[in-house]
């Protein structure tokens, strides 16, 4: 295997698990370092009733979920900023919540990685949780906001 191949597949396990780990922060606040610390320890590259964990590229999880964190105001507003009318954050739920922020944080800090992957990666991460509709309002709304964030579309 490549070590394009495995650095893409350990992006994307990061983004599940940071995926994750911002849910668990809205849902119980765990404090941030808690939560880095956990998944470090006892998910990344884990099986738990076997359910097997993947490797993650752990430098790349802790600043999508400390970043987001760190970011939380601003991601929040550029997300509200492309809901529809009528619509807040708060209509949303969680893990949908977990995932916009996670993808929005890349897509404002992380320039290294192309919009179309990163959009790409998310949609995936979407599938998941969710089935096609909400996975094609995922792709709509982080397209829209790398126009604003970095001046381009997917693509």
């Amino acid at each position: 295997m490549s070590r394009t191949t495995d650095r893409s597949r350990a992006r994307a396990a990061a983004r599940l698990a940071a995926v994750q780990a911002l849910y668990q922060h809205e849902m119980e606040g765990t404090p941030i370092p808690a939560l880095l610390h956990e998944f470090h320890q006892h998910r990344i590259g884990a099986t738990i009733e076997d359910v097997e964990y993947a490797d993650a590229d752990v430098d790349f999880f802790d600043d999508i979920v400390t970043g987001a964190h760190a970011r939380a105001g601003e991601i929040d507003l550029a997300i509200e900023k492309k809901l529809a009318s009528g619509w807040s954050l708060a209509r949303l739920d969680k893990p949908m919540k977990a995932l916009l922020r996670a993808g929005t944080y890349e897509l404002m800090a992380r320039k290294d990685v192309p919009v179309g992957a990163t959009i790409s990666e998310y949609i995936d991460v979407a599938h998941a949780f969710y089935e096609r509709r909400e996975t094609g309002f995922v792709n709509g709304l982080l397209d829209g906001i790398a126009k604003d964030v970095r001046g381009e579309a997917r693509g």
